[in-house]
């Protein structure tokens, strides 16, 4: 059946992943409708091309006939889905529209614990600088690759490449069949999904064996031994390789440099002169909601980052020493119940690298504080940041609105802001620069 010829229902269509989907099957001619419970930045992008998208899940949301399309995150109660079963509709994984969509051109895909939001944003960004004209999937959104050089997190260019971010939360990375596959880290994150370290460690091993190249850590030794064949081509990357001494990028951090790396990899072997790699990533500034400049607040910068992992704060506040602050703020809001529970500790001793320490309450997303998970609150890591923070300020404010009442009192000339987690907290960032 031609993509004209379909009709697509994406429950939670308003995510970073579901409506890069819904965007690229527009694009390509198919009726696409969905529905999730609030608006978002997705969703208004979607209705201007077209897309028909209701606020709120009801079964009479459903179009007759319709391919559902769902994530994870939707339950097996939600009524849309408990009607499409009802009804028939097929029913499919969004990794498998993914895949489909993906089938058709030569893949990147960029897969990691941390980094590859950023690391497929700099391949998305210097491969169009390269004269390419790539379609992409990305889980945060791309200064100037929207409509009237807005921000997307999904394109559907002309080229020949498709570059993907290969999301291991639900193992739904598994499904794609890449020619270049790119492995930023590996670290335990999503701990429902994965049992173990050595489980989550085969499963990007089963990833990457499916490709002809892959661009791996330098370090990981392990990795690289259980991925060489003779077929198979293994780019190793650190600080110093590939490209030159000095790669002058426009975004700050250690952490962004080995992204950079590993992108240098993945272009010369796409083709593309290691040189002219270099120097179209020079231009490349930013993913949104990494390291975002929003404004000033108080005559302090104000910036935003999406880090929900210990290794992913200490990244980001390291990078922001780079500007030189005479007072680094750290605002941080936990995210899900479970991963606080297991990284306190470690969350306190990442935010201890700040001057001062503001923690909110944990930003639920999908889970509830009970059973195993009862009792878990932001202030876990505050108690573990102001054990670390030898005397220096660190207060506690359960929501955004006592978040801002102390962030505004500690404002002043010279200091950075830093707003970081992956819930709602990037709202305080936009107060803050708003009056």
């Amino acid at each position: 059946m031609s993509w004209d010829e379909r009709r697509i229902h994406l429950i939670g269509i308003g995510g970073a992943g579901m409506s890069g989907l819904a965007w690229a099957a527009n694009q390509l001619g198919a009726e696409v409708s969905g529905s999730d419970r609030s608006e978002s930045s997705y969703t208004e992008r979607l209705r201007s091309a077209g897309v028909s998208i209701a606020i709120g899940h009801d079964a009479g949301n459903l179009p007759a006939g319709a391919e559902v399309v769902i994530s994870t995150a939707i339950p097996e109660d939600n009524p849309e889905l408990v009607a499409a079963r009802e009804q028939g509709n097929p029913v499919r994984h969004r990794s498998e529209l993914l895949a489909e969509l993906c089938s058709t051109r030569r893949q990147i895909a960029v897969a990691g614990t941390h980094g590859k939001t950023t690391t497929t944003g700099m391949l998305t960004f210097a491969l169009r600088e390269l004269g390419g004209d790539p379609g992409f999937f990305i889980g945060g959104e791309l200064p100037g690759f929207g409509p009237e050089g807005g921000a997307a997190n999904s394109g559907w260019g002309e080229g020949e490449w498709v570059l993907i971010e290969a999301d291991e939360s639900d193992g739904s990375f598994l499904t794609l069949d890449p020619e270049i596959a790119v492995i930023t880290n590996i670290e335990m994150d999503h701990h429902a999904r994965w049992e173990n370290l050595t489980q989550l460690r085969d499963a990007f091993n089963d990833f990457a064996s499916k490709a002809r190249v892959v661009v791996v850590p330098a370090a990981d030794s392990e990795l690289i031994a259980s991925l060489e064949a003779p077929d198979r081509k293994i780019v190793p990357f650190d600080v110093n390789q590939p490209g030159p001494d000095e790669l002058d990028l426009s975004v700050p951090g250690a952490h962004n440099r080995l992204n950079a790396r590993a992108a240098i990899g993945a272009l010369t072997e796409a083709g593309f002169p290691q040189e002219d790699a270099v120097r179209a990533l020079r231009g490349f500034t930013g993913v949104k909601r990494r390291q975002e400049f929003k404004g000033e607040c108080e005559g302090a910068r104000v910036y935003d980052d999406y880090a929900h992992h210990p290794t992913e704060v200490e990244a980001a506040l390291n990078a922001f020493r780079e500007f030189d602050p005479d007072r680094l703020i750290a605002v941080f809001q936990p995210h899900l119940y479970s991963r606080t529970k297991i990284f306190s500790q470690q969350f306190g001793a990442a935010l201890a690298l700040a001057d001062e320490i503001v923690v909110l309450d944990v930003y639920p997303a999908r889970e509830e504080p009970v059973g195993p998970l009862e009792g878990v609150s932001g202030l876990d890591v505050l108690r573990a940041a102001a054990d670390r923070a030898g005397g220096r300020p660190a207060y506690w404010a359960p929501d955004l609105d006592s978040a801002e009442r102390i962030v505004r009192s500690r404002a002043a000339d010279g200091a950075v802001i830093a707003t970081i987690g992956a819930g709602d907290i990037t709202k305080l960032s936009d107060r803050l620069v708003s009056a």
